[in-house]
């Protein structure tokens, strides 16, 4: 199959790269955002107690939540969102997306039934479709694609940082409130404690929206010319088309990292529960451990990840992001898969902490992997593709698969940490198998891609 007749702008006559130091700057406003919409996103883990007894359901219904009822639209929307991100103001429209889905998060606060809650959670994915692919574009036009492993690598602590502080909220408010059953707030009137956690975290949404403005519109970079010279404009058929000549790549990055995503959703809805059923934790105590595992050695593992497959990348080595994907993959499965089996609680934080480290390891490098060889116009789409599959394997397996096998197989709440440790050694088997087979044809798609430059 031969490629579209369109070149991409050579590098001289690209307008002059933003400067460095205001490149980061929009890098921390993205992790900023992107720690809130987790924040929203994973406030349930330690809610769980409270909402079972209230709406009556059990662990499935609560994977659901976590999983499929976000996954659901968030999905979906991605594709068209995408397209919206090659074509329109990009900060703009994720000051939008910060609107929607902090609206939908506040809802969650005054669901009466599972169902109820189900569709606000379904509404918080649709917000939090557009954010992914316009950070993933706008990162790529402000960094070179030397410096956009580290660069992606930092936007994505702010998952960790938005799950550390959803632990850390999540589990102060429910310690403080515990013998406190209703809480009464202005409009709703009295609600159970544990919804005021919901409003606490939807609210400031209008103040991140106001800091996405501030983001200046970088000019688009490594454009497809059309035969007049002119920036040509993807069709959904032409950004198809590209995805269709690099499909080994798509395929073994996005299905592979869908399994890291599965670890990384279920860990962060089922760890909470587990140190609460299975050690007798107390909510406060748990979230403020969570959270000091989570910003100390995610992030860590995070940054070290994207430098390194930066470093690997300035020395020649074009499938460096995909080699630190495999290296996550080892960390997982040697030490997070059996971090919840362990006998004692010294024993499951050794194994649990350098996990986490690696969970993150390649979260980075492996998005900029993908965005560096596919041109400008089809950025946002391809990031939304990505996003697509993560989510549909990471947001259904993850949160779902231990909560079924709790209630289905092992029939016992407390058998928690087995069930997550299934779910996560699966996961990370399936990684290591796809990235692996990925490498040789992304070596390949690299190269083209420099040489169309």
């Amino acid at each position: 199959m031969t490629q579209p007749a369109a070149t991409s702008v050579p590098a001289a006559s690209q307008k002059e790269t933003p400067r460095l130091g205001y490149a980061w700057y929009v890098v921390l406003a993205l992790t900023a955002i992107y720690m809130l919409s987790f924040v929203d996103r994973s406030i349930l883990g330690l809610l769980v107690p409270q909402i079972e007894r209230d709406l009556n359901i059990k662990d499935t219904e609560i994977g659901l939540l976590g999983g499929p009822a976000f996954a659901l639209f968030y999905t979906f929307m991605g594709l068209p969102l995408g397209r919206m991100v090659d074509s329109l103001n990009r900060s703009r429209l994720v000051a939008v997306c910060i609107v929607v889905w902090s609206c939908f998060t506040t809802l969650c606060s005054a669901a009466k039934s599972f169902g109820a809650l189900f569709l606000a959670r379904v509404g918080v994915g649709v917000g939090e479709a557009g954010l992914g692919p316009g950070a993933y574009s706008l990162i790529a036009d402000y960094f070179p694609r030397e410096k956009m492993g580290a660069a992606i690598s930092v936007y994505y602590m702010g998952l960790f940082f938005g799950t550390s502080l959803a632990q850390l909220v999540g589990g102060l408010t429910v310690e403080k409130l515990a013998h406190t059953p209703l809480v009464t707030v202005p409009v709703l009137g009295a609600i159970a404690s544990w919804r005021v956690t919901f409003l606490i975290v939807g609210l400031p949404g209008v103040l991140f929206a106001l800091l996405a403005l501030t983001i200046r519109e970088p000019v688009r970079k490594q454009l497809r010319m059309d035969a007049a010279g002119r920036p040509a404009r993807a069709t959904f058929r032409e950004a198809a088309a590209q995805m269709r000549l690099r499909w080994q790549s798509v395929a073994g990055i996005s299905v592979g990292m869908a399994f890291q995503s599965a670890t990384t959703y279920g860990v962060s809805q089922w760890a909470a529960p587990y140190f609460l059923r299975v050690y007798g934790w107390r909510a406060g105590q748990t979230g403020k451990t969570l959270a000091f595992i989570f910003v100390v050695f995610a992030c860590t593992g995070m940054y070290v990840g994207g430098w390194l497959s930066d470093r690997w990348q300035r020395r020649g080595m074009v499938d460096a992001r995909l080699k630190v994907g495999l290296i996550s993959a080892a960390g997982i499965l040697i030490f997070l898969a059996p971090s919840t089996m362990m006998p004692s609680i010294a024993g499951t934080l050794a194994m649990f902490a350098p996990g986490i480290f690696f969970m993150a390891f390649a979260m980075g490098s492996t998005v900029a992997a993908l965005q560096v060889i596919f041109p400008n116009q089809v950025r946002g789409q391809v990031g939304a593709l990505f996003l697509l599959v993560l989510n549909i394997g990471g947001l259904s397996v993850g949160p779902l698969l231990p909560g079924f096998l709790d209630d289905h197989v092992f029939h016992d709440a407390k058998m928690i940490g087995t069930s997550l440790s299934i779910t996560v050694a699966l996961s990370a088997a399936l990684m290591a198998i796809l990235l692996g087979w990925a490498q040789r044809h992304y070596r390949r798609h690299f190269r083209a891609m420099l040489e169309s430059a």
